[in-house]
């Protein structure tokens, strides 16, 4: 019997199977639909063509605040026509197995902190700056207990309005992810050369958000993953250590901060360590 592993994202979906839970196939991916419906009737023809014919468990990542059950998107604000549908339930029928939902952050870091970056780490936090903002602490390679979920990208930072204007929420979120910078500039960040001083203001954007998750937390490293680190171009990762310093100042030494290694795929290896966990 094998394993079935999902990443839906707020851009593309990716579907996989495993049969040892420490290795999968080649995962199959397709952008992610607007329609809810549709993104089932996706996973579930993915699965056939993996040849997923007998699943013994599946679990994957969603964007998104997850409901207090874990069964259902409560808000997310890309993935609009998901929220409160019944996605654990329905995909466990369409499947014939158990589905267990996390959030996509969550189980990215999860991903790094067992086959990527983070190994070896005690408390790590885990950022992805991508379509948005998202992150999550991992403690002893186990996502750490929430209520309702992390969500460092809606951190208000610029509480006097001076940078994006009185008609935008200041979070990290709108200052540095992909679909931010668009809306800001006219055009996808990968257009932009990576010599553009944008990149550098990103990073010093980036390391107030930081500077939070470092003092809330404490964290011995911290892994930033998602297409805006891990794609081309991207905000340097020296630049964000080199701002990251200087905005804490004398009030802490800053952890290690590294570029996750597992890309696109993190959420699938967080998702297949999650299943292996609960055998």
């Amino acid at each position: 019997m094998s394993y079935l592993l999902f990443d839906i994202g707020g851009t593309n979906t990716r579907v996989t199977v495993s049969e040892d839970l420490k290795t999968f196939q080649k995962p199959i991916r397709f952008r992610t639909p607007i329609s809810y419906k549709e993104g089932v009737e996706k996973i579930v023809a993915a699965a056939d063509e993996l040849g997923a014919t007998s699943i013994r468990q599946a679990a994957g990542a969603v964007r998104g605040l997850l409901s207090e059950d874990r069964g259902s998107i409560a808000h997310d604000d890309v993935l609009v026509k998901w929220i409160e549908e019944p996605l654990a339930d329905t995909l466990a029928k369409k499947l014939n197995t158990k589905v267990t939902l996390e959030n996509d952050a969550a189980l990215a870091g999860l991903g790094e902190a067992h086959f990527g970056a983070g190994q070896g780490s005690h408390i790590m936090v885990y950022h992805t700056i991508s379509t948005g903002v998202g992150g999550a602490k991992i403690e002893d390679g186990k996502i750490d207990s929430y209520h309702l979920g992390f969500e460092p990208g809606k951190q208000v930072l610029d509480i006097d309005r001076t940078i994006l204007g009185d008609e935008i929420l200041p979070t990290l979120e709108n200052l540095v992810s992909g679909t931010a910078v668009e809306e800001r500039l006219g055009e996808p960040p990968k257009n932009i050369p990576q010599g553009d001083a944008l990149w550098d203001q990103l990073a010093f954007y980036l390391a107030h958000g930081l500077r939070n998750t470092i003092l809330y937390w404490s964290p011995d490293l911290i892994v930033l993953g998602g297409a805006m680190i891990t794609g081309d171009p991207v905000i340097p990762i020296e630049n964000i250590r080199k701002h990251v310093a200087s905005v804490l100042g004398d009030d802490m030494p800053p952890p290690r901060i590294e570029r996750g290694t597992l890309k696109d795929d993190a959420g699938l290896y967080g998702a297949m360590t999650l299943l292996a966990n609960a055998e």
